[in-house]
């Protein structure tokens, strides 16, 4: 059963740019999918309608059998409390230390008048610690987030989406900052601690090689729809070509070549 379903999404900007023309998947608990494509194409709109961010001009995205595009907004509130994102450029709270910026994860659960004055009783304490552990930065729990690393800050925030306990993780291009060998530490913890939890997670990226070394399932986008949903392996010089190519004419040309020299 789909946890996650989208039909037929479609979104138009107020300048008439069409930024998702038809976008339809679904993905289930524990799934880890990477949406690629070209800058664009459609990648971070699709996750902001995901995560509520964008209200879609048609189209449906239903969570855990809820539909997020008609859901009033006190149902929607309970509704994105399942939802964890994770942003290109970490927007953490500089000035506070990482346990206080993996803290702020537990808000959605910490209903005590008390919170917004900082204060979070045991067990949302003992959350937060055990997620800073989990991505490898217990010991630096009290230093300031402006003084950590672009890894380090990428790390507490992936703690702070995972403090939420959510059902689903979006990620915006969560590496796009850092440099390869980073990028391939930062997303090994990720996919990691997202397969221990069983939570179903969409990340957007930029490297085809990342998605084909952590992902399950990829989902190429080209100007606003999916032109290839499948495995990591299936993604050979033709697919590659119609998510990053936009000249679809040139695309069938070399489809065709392709059965023709299978032909002989």
């Amino acid at each position: 059963m789909s946890l996650l379903e989208i039909d037929r999404l479609r979104v138009v900007y107020p300048n008439g740019h069409e930024a998702l023309r038809s976008v339809s998947l679904r993905a289930g608990r524990g799934e880890i999918v990477a949406v690629i494509g070209r800058s664009g194409a459609g990648k971070s709109t699709l996750l902001r309608c995901i995560a509520g961010l964008q209200r879609p001009t048609a189209g449906r995205i239903v969570l855990a059998g809820e539909d997020i595009v008609t859901a009033g907004p006190e149902r929607l509130q309970v509704i994105h409390r399942q939802v964890g994102f994770i942003w290109q450029e970490y927007h953490l709270v500089e000035r506070l230390s990482a346990f206080a910026n993996v803290l702020i994860g537990r808000l959605g659960h910490n209903s005590s008048p008390a919170s917004l004055l900082g204060y979070f009783n045991r067990h949302h304490r003992a959350v937060a610690a055990r997620q800073l552990e989990r991505v490898g930065l217990l010991e630096k729990a009290r230093q300031r987030a402006d003084r950590l690393s672009g890894g380090e800050k990428q790390r507490v925030a992936i703690a702070r989406a995972l403090a939420q306990e959510p059902v689903l993780l979006l990620a915006d291009e969560p590496v796009a900052s850092l440099d390869p060998e980073l990028a391939t530490q930062v997303l090994g913890d990720l996919s990691r601690i997202a397969r221990e939890d069983g939570v179903l997670t969409l990340m957007n990226l930029h490297q085809v090689a990342l998605a084909r070394a952590f992902a399950d399932r990829v989902v190429g986008i080209a100007r606003g729809e999916v032109v290839y949903d499948g495995p990591p392996q299936g993604l050979d010089t033709l697919a590659l070509e119609r998510i990053y190519r936009f000249d679809r004419p040139a695309v069938e040309a070399l489809e065709q070549g392709a059965e023709t020299a299978h032909g002989r």
